[in-house]
């Protein structure tokens, strides 16, 4: 929250929190008042999404869950018209560098056709082992987002490996 804090004054962009830890209504609140625009967080992590999907719109904060590559897109169906973004991880959360998880692709798939079937609009975002391939590939099933770290900072040329992917 204190990085959050200390830029939001000098940027209009939207501020997306991404939560990838075990208690993330403990810290909600601290995000919120930092000036978070977004907050995403584990749907494996919390006991009753419901209510902190609540908790986030009542502040005028947009909602966003996460899975684990492991996790099945079904459980996300109860909520799936409350959010404003499905993070589909494809790594395991933790650390960056890993090769993307191509089991993940299918949740795209099926995301993007609940989107449809639920005439809602979440993003669909994916995060881990993005690159000019993967990337083509998560676009092609779906995702509107694609989320690139290693991937671009590792690059020689960092403003062309952006471009390749976009």
């Amino acid at each position: 929250p204190d990085v959050v804090k200390s830029i939001r004054p000098h940027s209009r962009q939207v501020f997306d929190t991404h939560l990838m830890i075990s208690d993330p209504k403990q810290y909600v609140d601290a995000f919120i008042d930092a000036g978070s625009d977004q907050i995403t967080f584990h749907v494996e992590t919390v006991a009753d999404p419901s209510s902190l999907i609540a908790h986030l719109r009542a502040h005028n904060v947009m909602a966003g869950i996460s899975l684990k590559p492991s996790t099945p897109v079904e459980v996300l169906k109860p909520y799936l018209k409350d959010i404003d973004l499905v993070l589909v991880m494809s790594v395991e959360p933790g650390f960056g560098g890993q090769s993307f998880m191509e089991e993940t692709l299918e949740k795209i798939t099926e995301l993007a056709r609940l989107k449809r079937e639920l005439e809602t609009d979440y993003d669909i975002v994916v995060d881990g082992g993005i690159n000019e391939e993967t990337g083509r590939a998560c676009s092609q099933r779906g995702a509107d987002v694609l989320v690139a770290g290693s991937y671009i900072f590792a690059a020689d040329d960092r403003k062309e490996a952006m471009r390749r992917l976009r």
